[in-house]
């Protein structure tokens, strides 16, 4: 986190409401992003991005570490994605776009993209979290800990697990393919 960043949060943290605006300002794509990896739909995620400012907002005051504000607010979105998804009873789709927007994937075939797609989109909630957090966010399994609110040996285990699927997936697409 920049200095500029950690001055704003501690300005914010006091109250002062335009350091907050400027601070989700910068934060706006990625948590917008987040929100809509979750709830697969532009207006929940922007309903997400709402409540997740609004009890950032009302609960900055709260935060201990400014260098922590960037995992703090995406612990929020996630929670307030679960929340929307919850209330809908949704399954979390990915789809293409979300892929081909994702850094790092714009060179990636859309025939790979598809099924990479529909390889995570049937993963266990808490293993795609997980993968999402860590291979596409480049988060550190400290800070999914962190985020997702379990051990790191927790965040270890979905990671291997989720991999796993993910191996035994693309295992039974070949065998149909051969077979």
């Amino acid at each position: 986190m920049g200095i500029e960043s950690h001055r704003l949060v501690k300005k914010a943290v006091k109250g002062n409401k335009i350091a907050f605006e400027k601070l989700v300002q910068q934060h706006y794509e990625r948590i917008y992003r987040t929100a809509y990896l979750y709830v697969h739909n532009e207006e929940d995620a922007l309903d997400v991005v709402q409540e997740a400012t609004y009890q950032a907002f009302t609960s900055i005051h709260s935060l201990k570490n400014p260098e922590y504000f960037s995992t703090w607010f995406t612990r929020i979105v996630i929670r307030c994605s679960g929340r929307i998804l919850k209330r809908k009873n949704n399954v979390v789709p990915l789809s293409e776009e979300i892929l081909s927007n994702l850094p790092g994937q714009a060179n990636v075939n859309i025939e790979e993209s598809l099924q990479l797609q529909n390889a995570i989109k049937l993963l266990k909630e808490n293993y795609r979290t997980a993968i999402i957090l860590f291979y596409y966010y480049d988060y550190s399994i400290k800070t999914i800990s962190s985020i997702m609110e379990i051990p790191e040996g927790t965040v270890k285990t979905y990671l291997r697990r989720g991999k796993e699927e993910l191996k035994k997936y693309y295992k039974n697409e070949e065998d149909k393919c051969h077979g």
